[in-house]
C-alpha cells in the first residue's frame, strides 16, 4: 500500500515513516524540507510547498496513495510568534490535502489534531465531544481542520480519521510546540546537567511518548471503518506536573539542576488547555491502550538520547 506522509521532516513525520515502512509500506514524503541524509532506503522524499496547492496536487496525481498522513503543520509556541504563517500552512494546507483527496480518489486522510483544540473551563477529564475554544492560532486551525476532514467525510466520503494528540516527546529534536519543557529537561539535563524551565512546577498537561503516539494513529488507522462512532478521538496516556518531570530526570541524571522561571505567555497557553482527557471512546472503539508511563518512558528515553550523543 502506498502512504504519502506530510510534514515528513517534523517531529512526528520522522519517526512515523520508518514505523509507516516497518509494515510493508511503500512510502512517499512531502515536504519543504531538503531531503535528510538519513532517509531509509526505499522512501521518495518530494519536496514541496504544502501552501501550494498545484505543487500537492501534481504529487498525489503522479504517486496516486491509498492513504495519507497529513502532519505538516506549525505547531502552538512557533505559530504564535508568527500566526499569519501557522494559518497558512495549518488552515490552507489542510485545505489542500483534503481537496487532493478527493480530486485524486485517495481512500483515507489521518490527521494529527491536538489538546490544543481544547479551551480553558472544560471538565477533567475533557470527554471526546466538548465545545471547543482554542486560545491559540495553532489550536484554532486545528479545530477547523477538523471539522473541514468530517464535512468530507459526509459530503464525499473520503475516511477522514485523527487523533488529538497530547504533549509529544521523543529522542528528537523538539518541534516548537509548548509542551517541549518535558524533552528540554531530558536533553538539557544530559548535555549541559541544567535546565531553566519556562512553566511553573505544578503545571500539568496530558503527554505521550512518541511510541505510543506513532502506534495509536496507525492502529486508527487499520481499524475496521464499522467500528468507529466518530472522526476524531482523544487519546490519553500521562499527565505529570513539570515537578515531576524534573524528579524523573534528576532520579536518572545525578547532579542535574533542574530549576522553574515562568514565561508568563508559554504558562498561559498551557493553562488552556486540560490537565487529562477522557479516551474512554478510543479504547472501546479501537482498542487504544498506552504502554508507557513516566518511569518507562524516561528509562527508554534517557537510553535513546545517551546512544545518540555517544
Amino acid at each position: 500500500m502506498r502512504i504519502l506522509v506530510t510534514g515528513g521532516a517534523g517531529q512526528v513525520g520522522t519517526d512515523l515513516i520508518r514505523v509507516l515502512q516497518a509494515r510493508g509500506a511503500d512510502v512517499v514524503v512531502y515536504d519543504l524540507a531538503p531531503t535528510p541524509v538519513d532517509l531509509p532506503d526505499g522512501v521518495r522524499w518530494i519536496r514541496g510547498d504544502i501552501c501550494n496547492a498545484s505543487e500537492l496536487y501534481d504529487c498525489v496525481k503522479a504517486e496516486r496513495p491509498e492513504v495519507i498522513y497529513h502532519f505538516a503543520a506549525i505547531l502552538s509556541a512557533s505559530g504564535e510568534k508568527m500566526p499569519h504563517r501557522a494559518y497558512a500552512v495549518n488552515q490552507h494546507g489542510t485545505y489542500h490535502a483534503l481537496e487532493a483527496a478527493r480530486l485524486f480518489g485517495v481512500r483515507q486522510l489521518m490527521f494529527a489534531s491536538t489538546i490544543a483544540a481544547f479551551g480553558p473551563g472544560l471538565p477533567d477529564p475533557v470527554p471526546n465531544e466538548v465545545s471547543l475554544l482554542p486560545t491559540t492560532m495553532y489550536g484554532v486551525t486545528k479545530v477547523a481542520g477538523e471539522m473541514l476532514g468530517n464535512y468530507y467525510r459526509e459530503k464525499w466520503g473520503l475516511d477522514f480519521r485523527g487523533v488529538r494528540f497530547p504533549g509529544l516527546i521523543n529522542a528528537g529534536v523538539p518541534g516548537g510546540g509548548t509542551t517541549d519543557y518535558a524533552l528540554h529537561m531530558y536533553v538539557s539535563g544530559l548535555r549541559d546537567g541544567r535546565y531553566e524551565c519556562y512553566v511553573g512546577p505544578e503545571s500539568t498537561v496530558p503527554m505521550m511518548y512518541m511510541p505510543d503516539a506513532l502506534r495509536a494513529i496507525v492502529e486508527l488507522s487499520e481499524s475496521p471503518r464499522a467500528d468507529l462512532g466518530r472522526c476524531i478521538y482523544n487519546i490519553g496516556a500521562v499527565s505529570p506536573t513539570a515537578e515531576e518531570f524534573a524528579d524523573a530526570v534528576r532520579a536518572r541524571i545525578p547532579g542535574v539542576e533542574i530549576t522553574f522561571n515562568v514565561d508568563p505567555k508559554r504558562q498561559a497557553i498551557l493553562d488552556s488547555w486540560p490537565k487529562r482527557v477522557d479516551d474512554s471512546r478510543a479504547r472501546a472503539e479501537w482498542g487504544w491502550k498506552h504502554e508507557f508511563d513516566l518511569d518507562r518512558m524516561s528509562d527508554d528515553l534517557i537510553e535513546k538520547l545517551r546512544s545518540t550523543d555517544s
